[in-house]
Parts: structure tokens; C-alpha cells; sequence
């Protein structure tokens, strides 16, 4: 689920790399709910589970997912950028 990059810094970062199900979700959520309408924010996480319920988790709550590609320092490691709404 590749989208196009935005040329957007964002401004949050949060590293779930060393978490597991239902973990990755819930520090991202945490995260989320710290931000405002707008921001951005870019998760690092891994293959597996977390790539597959944290950006459709992310989505479900009404907030845009902006990419995801893989992080090219870290096989195995993906980058998923989201703007809160």
C-alpha cells in the first residue's frame, strides 16, 4: 500500500519497532491523541502484524494515511506517515 509522498516534514515521530499486537496499536493511538487536527506524524514498524492492523487501524479511526514504504535503513521496517484529522 504504497501512496504518494507529500513533501510535508512531520513534525512527530514514534518508533513501534520494538513492540508487539495489540501494543503497536495502542502506542500509536496514544500518540494520535496527543496531536492536532492536521499534523503529521510518521510511525516506524515493522513487518508482520503491526504492517497489517496499524494503518488499516489508523484509517478506521478517520485519519489519513498518507504513505507507507519501506524504511531503506532497515530491512524489514516500514515508515507510515498519517495526518490526524
Amino acid at each position: 500500500m504504497t501512496r504518494p509522498q507529500t513533501h510535508d516534514a512531520a513534525a512527530h515521530h514514534l518508533d513501534i519497532t520494538d513492540q508487539v499486537c495489540p501494543m503497536t496499536f495502542v502506542r500509536t493511538k496514544l500518540a494520535i491523541e496527543k496531536l492536532t487536527d492536521g499534523a503529521l506524524l510518521e510511525v516506524r514498524l515493522n513487518a508482520g502484524e503491526p504492517l497489517e492492523n496499524v494503518p488499516r487501524s489508523v484509517t478506521e479511526m478517520g485519519h489519513e494515511v498518507l504513505s507507507l514504504d519501506p524504511d531503506p535503513g532497515a530491512p524489514g521496517t516500514f515508515l507510515l506517515r498519517i495526518r490526524v484529522r
